[in-house]
């Protein structure tokens, strides 16, 4: 097929390029290109199959962990393989470009679709990002980026505008779109709001931002029905809008022969659109062979187990082999999927098999389980089913797991949770069985942050399984058995209660959502003005003791790094995430208490002591100067905070910066 361009298409041609060909696809122009096929898929493949009858269905898939969970990693690698293996999946179904990740900010726990987002800060979000982009592309399958920008809530989406200052979309909303694109996504996607009240599929600015700024060189289109003028939105630079829409098509039509846009305008639209296609093309041709099955469930298997975060353990974990265990809760239950993955766009059709937790259980320690699902759930609403057995089987045995969490019905795209609570049901249930068992463990399956103050203390174990996909439940058993060791961090603060979040009461109205509260995010927030939490970002438990010791660090001109040991001081081996945060002494404008800025995840046998090391550049020293509307590095004294999580920090050590340069504070200068 002869390679065209656009000159070689007539302007009825380069319209109807511009406008996609029905749900999923790019048109072929009667047969003159090769046609592009996109599909929903953050965390599986779900590819949609539209017969003449009316009929829908996606394919069977294999559902890993939602992109919260993934973050919870703090992985390259885990992000890496992770996109490897979907794209895989993708290669397997005839899908060209993967209509993921989504590296949007956590900036409300109600968010219905925090679960399809990285994490409440943006290098974190960005850096996991690059590495899931350049997995899924390196295996021949193309990357979205999305949803292009401040898109924070689902309440009312169509018609939202995001009301945000520059220097808050610089460093937090924009920020890990900025990295993210140093892995050249091959797409972005708009969002459905408004931008200071510009849609975001109309923005000329953002889409320069992205373009000029942040070297993003690919094709720009839509989410699905976003576009209200697709006059506006072709000037603005969207080259593609998704799904076709007969009246927008025809009214561009009309605004084209009335001279309202310019063939220039749709050239260069067109010129990206081809561009994609034959990008595309190249990258088919160049694709490995996929990935075995067992091999791919191994990766979901293993980003799943290092998701998992124990938030709280008094010693009941890992469950002792021999012991009785009473399990509970619809979400142990085989099969039931809703409660360990979000709804909307990214549900996956399950490949199986399904996880059965008590079977794992009973396998894994010899001992008697009994399992009772105690409760049904649909909707925000639980119902008791037969409480009373659970009850009695928590009271006779070892040890009590209930099996807790919101699902599809409460977390999906569309709209946003109600409440940070769990439904009464469930936190009812959590309570009868800690009365009857003083060594009961609660699994939590959810999407993002909840408040447990209900219960909390009355537990004597909390694991964090967020939505941990199909291998979910073996990575789940090998954690509650000790033949894993938890490594998950969290990848957002968990505030106290809904009213602790610093978009309280901002978050969302009728018309717009202002974001007051600037850059004090997550973190940023709770730490700068010493808000007390339930659990603080980057927090998570282990079964082994980490020391850190024998802190080193070497300044250049414009990078400085640090190298430390860590030693795991017990008898099981692990691995810990490491964190460095930066924070200005002395400063001409607001920067909040901490920064993350680096970070790395080691793996440590037991006994064994490991070096790690960290290493920043100027860059990460700079803020959004609004007075000369670019980044900024202001000379002065700095703190390189080494640490376990954003409040358990190990290290505290001062560099200067003088003249643009980084140099390490005298030892006296610092007493």
């Amino acid at each position: 097929m002869k390679r065209l361009s656009v000159k070689d298409l007539t302007a009825e041609e380069k319209l109807r390029l511009i406008c996609s060909d029905g749900f999923w696809h790019t048109p072929d122009l009667g047969g003159k290109l090769p046609r592009v096929c996109v599909s929903d898929g953050p965390v599986g493949l779900r590819k949609e199959l539209r017969y003449d009858d009316g009929r829908v269905e996606t394919v069977k898939s294999i559902a890993y962990p939602a992109v919260q969970s993934l973050a919870n990693t703090w992985s390259r690698e885990c992000a890496r393989l992770m996109g490897e293996a979907l794209a895989d999946d993708c290669s397997e179904n005839d899908v060209d470009i993967l209509l993921a990740p989504g590296v949007n900010i956590k900036r409300n726990p109600l968010n219905g679709r925090n679960f399809e987002y990285f994490s409440e800060d943006p290098y974190l979000a960005g850096t996991l990002a690059y590495e899931y982009i350049d997995g899924l592309q390196k295996r021949g399958v193309g990357a979205c980026i999305k949803h292009y920008y401040a898109n924070s809530l689902e309440y009312n989406r169509f018609e939202q505008s995001s009301e945000v200052d520059d220097r808050t979309l610089r460093e937090i909303y924009l920020k890990p779109f900025e990295i993210a694109c140093k892995a050249k996504p091959v797409s972005a996607m708009c969002a459905y709001n408004r931008v200071n009240g510009v849609y975001a599929s109309e923005n000329k600015k953002g889409f320069r931002i992205l373009r000029e700024e942040f070297g993003f060189d690919g094709a720009i289109y839509s989410d699905w029905e976003a576009v209200r003028d697709r006059t506006a939105a072709a000037k603005a630079g969207l080259d593609i809008e998704f799904p076709f829409n007969q009246k927008n098509y025809e009214k561009l039509v009309e605004d084209f022969k009335a001279g309202r846009i310019s063939e220039e305008e749709v050239d260069a639209c067109a010129v990206r659109v081809l561009d994609l296609v034959y990008r595309m093309e190249e990258m088919r041709a160049k694709r490995p062979s996929p990935r075995s099955q067992k091999e791919r469930r191994e990766i979901a298997r293993r980003a799943a187990q290092e998701s998992i975060v124990l938030l709280k353990n008094d010693g009941t974990l890992p469950l002792r082999k021999g012991n009785s265990i009473a399990v509970s809760g619809e979400c142990a239950a085989p099969g039931r999927c809703g409660l360990v993955a979000g709804g909307g766009s990214s549900m996956v059709q399950w490949s199986g098999p399904f996880f059965d937790l008590p079977a794992l259980l009973r396998e894994r320690t010899g001992g008697e389980v009994r399992y009772e699902p105690a409760f049904w759930t649909k909707g925000i609403a639980s119902n008791f089913q037969k409480p009373h057995k659970a009850f009695s089987d928590a009271a006779v045995c070892d040890a009590a797991v209930v099996c807790v969490g919101t699902g599809a019905d409460i977390e999906f795209e569309g709209g946003d949770r109600e409440s940070m609570r769990l439904p009464a049901v469930q936190e009812n249930m959590i309570l009868e069985v800690a009365r009857r068992n003083k060594h009961t463990i609660v699994v939590v399956f959810a999407g993002s942050a909840l408040d447990m103050s209900a219960w909390q203390d009355e537990v004597s174990a909390i694991v964090w399984a967020g939505f941990c996909g199909e291998e979910g439940g073996a990575a789940l058993a090998d954690i509650l058995t000790g033949l894993a060791n938890p490594c998950g961090k969290l990848s957002e603060t968990f505030p106290l209660c809904l009213e602790d979040s610093p978009s309280y009461g901002t978050y969302s109205d009728a018309c717009v959502a202002r974001y007051e509260e600037g850059i004090d995010v997550g973190y940023r927030y709770y730490d700068t003005y010493d808000v007390p939490v339930a659990f603080p970002f980057g927090f998570g438990l282990s079964y082994s003791q980490y020391i850190y010791s024998d802190l080193r660090v070497d300044c250049a001109e414009n990078a400085v790094q640090v190298r430390f040991f860590v030693e795991n001081d017990s008898e099981t081996d692990g691995k810990e995430v490491v964190q460095l945060y930066l924070h200005p002494m002395q400063t001409f404008v607001y920067r909040p208490e901490k920064e993350l800025k680096a970070y790395d995840k080691i793996a440590i046998k037991s006994g064994e002591k490991r070096e790690a090391v960290l290493s920043v550049g100027l860059d990460a020293f700079a803020y959004w100067s609004i007075a000369t509307d670019s980044w900024r590095v202001d000379d002065g004294v700095y703190e390189i905070l080494i640490g376990a999580s954003s409040r358990d920090i190990r290290f505290t050590v001062k560099v200067k910066i003088e003249n643009g340069k980084i140099c390490l504070v005298d030892k006296k200068e610092q007493a």
